[in-house]
């Protein structure tokens, strides 16, 4: 079917932008007919996980405003929420915080036949929790050195993992934050925590530095998403997904429409219930 499937080297610049501004904007026209493309992929993989009974875990870390929302809509955009499934958890309750770190993550991976998408994982005690101090310096330090040890259990146990980092540049964050102020449709997403990540900038990037260099192993690497042109960076992130599962297109038959049964005598009633005001 043309996919590919061996691994490509992933980019190990992450220590700033990507020269995006260099890069010929890609048109409408040609990123839609892509993303087209690529979501009909989406759903040849669907269909080879649910025969397969495969499990796939792809998680998304990156700053805010890196675009993280924007990848996961394309890719659930035309697909069946039975198979792909969105894991993005509030902030841990009392109990929660009781209980293994990891405890509330390992609930959600998936069973046979399932691909969970994390929306943030949790890698958020080397970010969020470390910069902000919600965790003591030593169940961070504990994190780091444990991760990779229960990333391999997880490999270990049949599950693909695959982790992006979203990596925006300090300039296109600032010009999205922006954004975001100015547009009432947009103002929901920038929470008090959003202007703390803005303000520092820097402890972000020593937390970032330092989870990458932990937890980028062999057996679970971080794949890069320069992601300061939106477009691009979602088609590129789709692109490797499908890269990286050695799914195959399940032979499709094309069902016939039966016949619809005969009225026998039934007629359409007028109708009295409220309907809605034809506005357009």
């Amino acid at each position: 079917m043309g996919k590919k499937k061996n691994r490509k080297e992933k980019d190990s610049n992450h220590s700033g932008n990507q020269g995006a501004g260099s890069i010929e904007k890609i048109s409408k026209k040609e990123y839609e007919a892509e993303l087209f493309r690529l979501q009909v992929e989406l759903v040849k993989l669907q269909d080879w996980v649910k025969q397969a009974g495969a499990r796939i875990v792809i998680l998304f870390e990156g700053r805010d405003a890196a675009g993280k929302g924007g990848i996961i809509k394309r890719i659930l955009e035309r697909v069946s929420p039975r198979v792909f499934r969105l894991v993005a958890l509030p902030a841990p309750t009392e109990r929660q915080k009781t209980q293994v770190y990891a405890q509330r993550y390992i609930e959600h991976l998936p069973a046979g036949g399932e691909i969970v998408i994390f929306d943030r994982s949790w890698y958020n005690r080397a970010g969020v929790e470390h910069v902000m101090g919600f965790c003591t310096e030593e169940q961070y330090k504990k994190f780091l050195k444990g991760c990779p040890i229960f990333e391999n259990f997880v490999v270990n146990n049949g599950i693909i993992l695959l982790k992006y980092w979203l990596d925006v540049s300090e300039k296109e964050q600032h010009k999205r934050f922006l954004a975001r102020i100015q547009d009432p449709s947009k103002r929901w997403k920038l929470s008090p925590m959003d202007l703390e990540s803005h303000r520092r900038w820097y402890d972000y990037s020593r937390a970032r530095d330092a989870m990458l260099s932990a937890t980028d192993t062999p057996i679970a690497p971080w794949y890069i998403v320069p992601s300061d042109d939106k477009k691009r960076a979602r088609l590129n992130c789709i692109a490797d997904i499908l890269s990286r599962i050695p799914y195959e297109e399940v032979p499709y038959t094309s069902p016939k429409l039966p016949a619809r049964q005969k009225p026998k005598g039934y007629q359409e009633p007028k109708q009295t219930h409220q309907v809605i005001a034809q506005r357009w």
